[in-house]
């Protein structure tokens, strides 16, 4: 459900209002409050401070004289107005949080409103506001002075205006310095005291104010319950602080304060009804119960000139000087130290007797304190000595004082010396108890180190042997109880030393029978012991502890356990004692007070160190101060801290925190500021926070203020964070801040569906390809299968078909009539030579499947025995050329060559009915081979493009292109045929090598559909 933000403040004002924490203990001393100061060298202000208020979302405001501060109760922030609106003037005197939220800024040129991140300035407001009050109706007031009569002095805010009243109106006071509202409106100015209704008026004080007038005059008022002040800003006979008492002014005086002798600037009446008074050159007083305190800089005060006193929702108390502010804080331990009383700060025993009275044993006096004074008593008041070394009450009431080297017991109000038979002082007595017998126990120190029993003041009994002694405690039993400086814990029962086997604890210092005859001892080092049926337990910061080195155990009235330690005082309820007895390895729920709380914790000299009184305070020694906590009294602040997002920090440059707020692309650092408001403690705040989106769970960031991440992605977030106050009450609710990363083009939704699209079609296109590469593998398998096939036709047809055919014409010959005589013979002997040859050739071309047809690199010898076969078969005339010296060839490059050229002489031999042929061979940048005839020639269009029964040419053709050259075929009737294969040199010769022919051809090798052999080249 959603609460509006004025309802929401308004609960919470209430609830700071009713709360326990809601104004300082009137009972104790300025002393004993926490006193805290921020001065203006150490950088938090740039100018003097002048006023202080708290608005309803918890952020404290301070005027000063160089602008507008911030506190949140860790940070001090200059305020500066949203562009293009600014505040009137940087020099600010005066400051009111309205119920409504609203923050009224007082200056030294009018009056500015900020409220919901819009500034509002009254610039009608003439003068320098000194004072803004709201009156129970809600109304803004304000006071002012320079500015010109008969211009009023008081304005009241009607919306965006303001209606100023002045003589015009029935008010005589021609300036305003002060106001006060108890149903009529008191104006305190340079002249007089006015009394203001709209229906009535009176002045008070014109002759007093004679001689200030045009000046301070009155510096401030305050009203109460009917009673009314006024501070005037010079101190003297008629000035000072005056009080109005049926109908007349008289100078206030009450022990302690004289308000003759102050000269005043500012007032404040608490919530305790306690008054305040701030002085021009004095520091600050503080009037409760008909007494006066007095506060200034030599007490710690940033400066004795105070310009304004403000409380605020928690009851702190805040003090603006002309050096910085102060602040003064209720704490939950008070001290009592020489300021408040105490003969010198040198406290190292307590005793609180069942009179009330609480015993301090102190160097030069033994004090006490009755009904919150303290006293002393001192040598001078019969003291036997001068340092008291340990008190004890026995049975009858009486105290029993280890004061020097002796032992006295203090009754009706006098001393009476224990001594030894001789009589001779016992020595320093550092301990002392009483068993049921009513035995008195003392522990003496020094050159007769002993243990004492004494009875009816007499020394009965001396154990020398027994040392190291450091506390006592009566066993209910009968006995006593003896802890040791170095360890060990020791019974005396009937007659008998009984010893309690114990671990390494250091110092037992302190020892306490409880209710059920169980015995808890405080050690140094391993935390509480307790003894108990004969089994010993240790209670450490294992089970919770802050930490182990005890220095005194008591219980309180409702029995719960207080550890005077280290770390401070811790306190553990009883029943969580008894969960831990049952359970002693479980962990135990404790309250830590620390020095923040006022606990300032030390091991004393002597016994005893800590101690209840009757009315259920606790004292503790410490062996410099005395320091009390009253448990049954103990305030709770109940109240949930207010928790604001103050700054989001994106790669080093700031932004406001709005809802929503858009992030660039490529975040990569992020610091979002954060606080909690409460002036209580505030380093005691604690924090988590959490960015839904990001975080799976809550993280503890401890009392850090920030909260950082990096590299966030693009989306939408929320974060979320929470705080508890210095008694751990959390605001669940917290505080929340929804913003988004935008995304970079590559982080957006429709770059990755392009992206997906562009994968699946490269993937495609990739299947595509391997799918038509696996096609064209198959192909080129099928291709190289008929290639090969092709190739064993052309060898065929070059080699066996062709000696076949040449059989065939020798056998058609033979039988063509008329045969001759002995013919026969001589075909059959060509025949025979013919079948050889075609056995020879066929052996070659199966051998041509494994290697090199043409054995060897020289063309030319292949050649010419082609042409001496060609000479067997008619042709006489044969020439044969070669040019240039032969060179190194690719095998296969070179037996095609051989398979053409081949080719080539035998047509121009069986085909051509030549006279001549000329075989010629060119070793060149180029192969150049040529067979050129003057035969019959060829058809043109076998020539050209051959017929399938013309297989010679055919495959020519082919061998041709498998070796990247070119055959040239040309024929006419009148000049024969002539047939040229030219072999590009870097194709055919081995040192005619091209890279980047190489790298083209490997490329187009790889493409599909090609039928080029993968060995060329």
């Amino acid at each position: 459900m959603h609460i509006p933000r004025k309802i929401r403040d308004g609960i919470l004002w209430f609830l700071f209002a009713v709360s326990p924490l809601a104004a300082l203990d009137p009972n104790k001393r300025l002393s004993q409050y926490a006193h805290t100061a921020w001065r203006i060298q150490d950088g938090d202000f740039a100018g003097a401070p002048n006023a202080i208020t708290q608005t309803a979302d918890g952020y404290l405001w301070i005027g000063t004289l160089a602008g507008l501060v911030r506190f949140d109760g860790v940070r001090f922030v200059p305020w500066i107005a949203p562009e293009p609106k600014a505040l009137l003037s940087s020099d600010i005197y005066s400051l009111l949080g309205a119920r409504d939220g609203s923050l009224w800024i007082g200056s030294g040129h009018g009056l500015s409103r900020w409220k919901d991140g819009d500034l509002t300035n009254y610039p009608a407001t003439v003068g320098r506001v000194n004072a803004i009050l709201e009156d129970k109706s809600g109304a803004i007031w304000i006071a002012r002075t320079r500015m010109e009569p008969p211009v009023g002095p008081i304005c009241k805010v009607a919306g965006d205006a303001l209606r100023c009243y002045g003589v015009a109106d029935g008010l005589s006071c021609k300036y305003g310095n002060a106001l006060a509202n108890d149903g009529s409106l008191w104006v305190g100015s340079s002249e007089a005291i006015c009394r203001w209704t709209p229906a009535s008026s009176r002045t008070y004080l014109q002759k007093e104010l004679k001689p200030t007038e045009g000046l301070s005059g009155v510096g401030a008022t305050a009203t109460k319950g009917g009673a009314v002040w006024a501070g005037l800003t010079r101190a003297g006979k008629n000035f000072g602080l005056r009080e109005f008492v049926d109908g007349v002014w008289r100078t206030y005086k009450v022990p302690g304060l004289d308000g003759a002798t102050v000269a005043i600037n500012s007032l404040l009446i608490d919530r305790s009804n306690a008054l305040w008074v701030g002085t021009i050159n004095q520091g600050i007083y503080r009037v409760f119960d008909g007494k006066a305190e007095h506060f200034q800089s030599t007490d710690g005060l940033s400066s004795d000139v105070i310009s304004n006193i403000y409380e605020d929702i928690e009851g702190n108390i805040w003090v603006a000087t002309s050096k910085g502010i102060d602040r003064f804080r209720d704490v939950a331990i008070a001290s009592f130290s020489a300021t408040e009383g105490l003969t010198t700060d040198s406290v190292s025993s307590v005793l609180s007797a069942r009179d009330g009275t609480v015993w301090v044993g102190n160097e030069g006096a033994l004090d006490f304190i009755r009904k919150n004074i303290v006293s002393r008593i001192t040598s001078q008041e019969g003291l036997p000595g001068r340092d008291v070394t340990s008190l004890f009450e026995d049975h009858a009431g009486r105290l029993w004082v280890g004061v020097d080297a002796g032992l006295a017991v203090y009754e009706h109000e006098q001393f009476r010396l224990i001594r030894r038979s001789g009589g001779d002082e016992i020595g320093p007595v550092t301990a002392i108890t009483e068993d049921t017998d009513h035995n008195i126990w003392a522990y003496v120190v020094g050159k007769n180190t002993a243990l004492l029993r004494i009875r009816e003041f007499r020394i009965e009994e001396e154990f020398p042997s027994v040392r190291y002694i450091f506390s006592l405690a009566a066993d209910p039993n009968g006995g006593v109880w003896m802890g040791h400086r170095k360890g060990g814990l020791q019974r005396y029962r009937k007659g008998h030393f009984e010893s309690v086997p114990t671990p390494d604890t250091g110092t037992l210092t302190d020892l306490l029978v409880d209710h059920d005859g169980s015995l808890w001892a405080a050690t140094q080092k391993n935390g509480v012991m307790r003894w108990q049926n004969g089994e010993l337990t240790f209670l450490t910061t294992k089970n919770g502890l802050p930490c182990n080195e005890i220095f005194s155990v008591v219980r309180d009235k409702v029995h719960s356990l207080w550890l005077y330690s280290k770390c401070g005082l811790v306190a553990i309820t009883d029943s969580e004692l008894q969960q831990w007895s049952e359970h002693p390895q479980s962990p135990v729920q404790v309250k830590t007070l620390d020095i923040l709380d006022g606990a300032q914790s030390a091991l004393p000299s002597f016994r005893p160190i800590s101690s209840m009184s009757p009315d259920g305070r606790l004292w503790f020694a410490n062996d410099s101060i005395l320091q009390m906590i009253d448990t049954a009294h103990l305030a709770r602040n109940l109240i949930p801290p207010r928790v604001h997002i103050e700054e989001i920090i994106v790669d080093r440059q700031n932004h406001l925190p709005q809802q929503g707020i858009r992030l660039p692309p490529h975040t990569r650092d992020l610091e979002i500021d954060y606080t909690s408001l409460s002036f209580a403690i505030p380093q005691k705040m604690r924090f988590r926070y959490k960015l839904e989106g990001r975080d799976e769970d809550w993280q503890d960031a401890g009392t850090r203020r920030q909260a950082f991440y990096s590299d966030l992605r693009p989306g939408k977030y929320r974060f979320h964070v929470i705080a508890c106050n210095n008694d751990g009450v959390w605001n669940d609710k917290g505080a929340t801040l929804d913003f988004s990363v935008l995304p970079a083009v590559y982080q957006t939704a429709w770059f990755r569906v392009a992206c997906i699209l562009t994968g699946i079609s490269i993937f495609w296109a990739f299947y595509r390809l391997r799918t038509y590469q696996i096609h064209a593998a198959i192909s080129r398998s099928f291709e190289e299968r008929l290639a090969e096939r092709t190739r064993l036709a052309r060898e065929l047809h070059d080699t066996l078909l062709q000696t076949i055919q040449g059989s065939k014409m020798i056998v058609d010959d033979l039988l063509d009539p008329p045969a001759v005589s002995g013919r026969p013979r001589e075909v059959m002997g060509r025949l025979s030579g013919a079948l050889a040859q075609a056995l020879l050739e066929l052996r070659t071309s199966l051998n041509s499947l494994r290697k090199a047809t043409a054995s060897g690199n020289d063309l030319a010898e292949a050649f010419r025995r082609a042409a001496d076969d060609c000479a067997n078969r008619g042709v006489t005339n044969i020439a044969f050329i070669v040019e240039g010296p032969a060179r190194e060839m690719r095998p296969i490059v070179r037996d095609e060559i051989y398979r053409i050229g081949h080719e080539a002489i035998r047509n121009a031999c069986q085909h051509s009915s030549a006279e001549r042929i000329e075989v010629q061979l060119s070793y060149g940048d180029n192969l150049v081979f040529s067979v050129r005839d003057n035969g019959r020639g060829i058809d043109p269009e076998v020539a050209s493009h051959g017929k399938n029964d013309h297989f010679g040419l055919q495959g020519m053709r082919e061998r041709a292109r498998q070796c990247c050259g070119t055959l040239t075929i040309s024929s006419s009737k009148d000049s024969g045929t002539r047939v040229e294969l030219r072999i590009p040199g870097d194709r055919v010769f081995l040192n005619g090598h091209s890279p980047w022919r190489t790298l083209l051809m490997k490329i187009r090798r790889n493409v599909p559909g090609t039928n080029w052999r993968a060995d060329i080249g």
